[in-house]
C-alpha cells in the first residue's frame, strides 16, 4: 500500500513539471518570433509530453483502481472475520445457558433434598463460628455433644462440610480474646488454642494467630504479676516461678523480670 502511493506521488509530480516546460518552451518560442517550423516542432513536443502524460495518467488510474480493489478486499476480509467471531461468539452463549441452567436446577434439587435437622445443624454451626470464634473440631463436638446440641453426626459433619469459615480468623480473634481478657502469654494462648481440652485450631491456625496478634506481652505479665500479688499475697520469688513455669504462665524470663520490676508501679 505505501509503496503504490510513493509511485501516485512520483508520477504526479513528473506530470506537472512536463507540463511546466511546456509552458516555458512555448511562452520561449513566441517571444523569441520562431517561425512555422518551429512551431511545428514546438506543437510536436507538446503533443509528446500531452501522450506520456496521458499514458502516465492512465496507469495511475490503473494503480488508483489496484489500491481501490486491495482496500474493499481488505474490509470485506473484515467484516466476515468479525461476522463469524460474532457467530461463534452467540453460539457459545447458546449452549452455555442451558448448562447453567441444568446446573442451577441441580443445586436446587439438592438444597430441597437436604433434611431439615441437617439446615439446623448447619446454621447452629455457623452461630458457633461467628459468635464465638469456634474451630472446626471445637464446632463438630458442641453439634454431638450429649452436653450440647445432640445433633445426630450425620447432620453435624455435613455442617462442618457445608461452612464457609476462615479459621485462621476465628483462631486470631479467639487469642485476642485470652490477650484482652486473660493476660495470657504467647505461649499460653498457642497451648490454649491447640490443646485438646481446649480451643482444638490446628497447629497451623494457632500459629497464624500467635503471628498476628498484638500484644503486649510484658504488660500482660505484669498484669497477671498483680494479680497474683494482690489476691494471692505471692511474694516475688512464687510470683516469678508462677510467670515462668511450665505449668503455669509460661512467660519468658524476661518478661517476668519486666513484671516484677513494676509490679510497684
Amino acid at each position: 500500500m505505501e509503496k503504490k502511493e510513493k509511485k501516485k506521488s512520483s508520477i504526479l509530480s513528473l506530470i506537472g513539471k512536463l507540463i511546466l516546460a511546456v509552458i516555458v518552451l512555448s511562452v520561449v518560442i513566441n517571444a523569441c518570433g520562431g517561425g512555422s517550423s518551429k512551431k511545428e516542432s514546438t506543437s510536436e513536443t507538446v503533443e509528446t509530453v500531452d501522450q506520456a502524460s496521458n499514458k502516465e495518467t492512465e496507469e495511475t488510474e490503473e494503480d488508483l483502481e489496484d489500491v481501490s480493489e486491495t482496500e474493499n478486499g481488505a474490509e470485506v476480509e473484515t467484516e466476515k472475520v468479525n461476522a463469524e467471531a460474532d457467530i461463534n461468539e452467540e453460539e457459545e452463549t447458546a449452549q452455555k445457558e442451558p448448562e447453567e441452567k441444568e446446573t442451577e436446577n441441580k443445586d436446587e434439587a439438592e438444597e430441597e433434598s437436604v433434611p431439615a435437622e441437617y439446615k439446623a445443624a448447619l446454621n447452629k454451626a455457623m452461630q458457633y463460628a461467628d459468635i464465638m470464634h469456634m474451630s472446626k473440631a471445637k464446632i463438630y463436638d458442641q453439634l454431638t455433644s450429649e452436653y450440647g446440641e445432640r445433633f445426630p453426626a450425620e447432620a453435624a459433619q455435613y455442617a462442618i462440610d457445608n461452612m464457609e469459615v476462615d479459621w485462621n480468623a476465628n483462631a486470631l480473634a479467639k487469642a485476642e480474646d485470652y490477650d484482652k481478657s486473660m493476660y495470657m502469654s504467647k505461649q499460653g494462648i498457642y497451648d490454649q488454642l491447640t490443646s485438646e481440652y481446649g480451643e482444638k485450631f490446628t497447629a497451623d491456625e494457632a500459629q497464624y494467630a500467635i503471628d498476628n496478634i498484638k500484644a503486649d506481652w510484658n504488660e500482660n505479665a505484669l498484669k497477671k504479676a498483680k494479680d497474683y500479688r494482690k489476691n494471692m499475697d505471692m511474694s516475688d520469688d512464687r510470683i516469678y516461678e508462677q510467670l515462668t513455669s511450665e505449668y503455669g504462665e509460661k512467660f519468658t524470663a524476661e518478661e517476668a523480670d519486666y513484671a516484677l520490676q513494676h509490679i510497684n508501679d
